[in-house]
């Protein structure tokens, strides 16, 4: 079964984006639990903890079809140790605050080089980050996305996205969202049903089927292999609905978070019921 949603506003407390999510027809959603742009946030209240997870049974969505995103301000290949202890500090908070609301899932961009240590350096760099924060925390997942490449940005390769796996301990907990935006900017074909099945096959080799733990869809207004990460519509951009009906249709994309991060926000209720019409 498929459970498609959208990455809808937390404003007022993370107790809102359930009900946000109900207006929409959602199954599944994504949100930030602070504000991304910040370093630090108040603390969560027993009230607001509570008040979400009651709205989620209010709404019916399970707790693993949640999957919150971390501050865009952390970069866990950071090539400074001071930059580094920074970002690996925040994203302990992020877990943590996952922890406290009962998710099991972390949304997160690797991090960039910053154009001062190798890619090999910095990936590494990544694994030990999620080590650390994994040793201090029980229960949640670190999903490492896939991103654009733009700049020295982390994994827009599924390379990129095996060595990190590859360098974490604990395996259980981490896995991958795939971005179709990103994925396609970054080089991999989606457009028609064949190179669908030619970019998931090449992700089932180098990264595997068993870490994927969502997906965010997203049309893309650059072309293939532009590495610029700009969103579009559904059907409004390069890619068009073939990889959209390609996963709706596969099973390996099943009971996963599907989640919405299209540029229209008013349009998410006609892309969710566009998207299961297809399925």
């Amino acid at each position: 079964m498929k459970y498609v949603g959208a990455h809808v506003s937390a404003s007022g407390g993370v107790e809102n984006a359930p009900l946000n999510a109900q207006t929409i027809g959602a199954k599944a959603f994504a949100l930030f639990t602070k504000n991304q742009r910040q370093w630090h946030a108040k603390p969560l209240t027993e009230t607001s903890i509570a008040a979400f997870r009651e709205n989620l049974d209010k709404v019916g969505i399970r707790l693993e079809h949640v999957l919150p995103h971390d501050s865009y301000l952390i970069n866990l290949g950071h090539p400074e140790p001071e930059g580094l202890e920074k970002s690996r500090a925040a994203f302990l908070e992020e877990m943590q605050r996952c922890e406290q609301l009962g998710l099991s899932l972390l949304n997160f961009h690797p991090g960039a080089t910053l154009r001062k240590i190798s890619e090999e350096q910095s990936l590494r760099l990544v694994a030990d980050s999620i080590n650390r924060v994994l040793e201090q925390t029980q229960g949640v997942t670190a999903v490492i996305e896939n991103t654009a490449g733009q700049g020295s940005t982390l994994g827009h390769r599924f390379e990129h996205l095996a060595a990190i796996i590859e360098g974490v301990e604990d395996k259980r907990r981490v896995g991958v969202c795939l971005d179709t935006c990103h994925t396609f900017v970054a080089g991999y074909d989606l457009r028609t049903e064949t190179a669908c099945r030619e970019t998931f096959a090449e992700f089932d080799r180098v990264v595997g089927f068993s870490y994927l733990r969502g997906m965010h869809l997203n049309d893309s207004k650059p072309g293939l292999g532009a590495r610029v990460d700009r969103h579009h519509s559904l059907g409004q951009g390069k890619l068009g609905w073939e990889v959209f009906r390609y996963i709706m249709r596969d099973g390996r994309f099943d009971d996963i978070p599907l989640v919405l991060e299209t540029i229209d926000e008013t349009l998410w209720a006609a892309e969710i019921a566009a998207l299961y019409a297809i399925s």
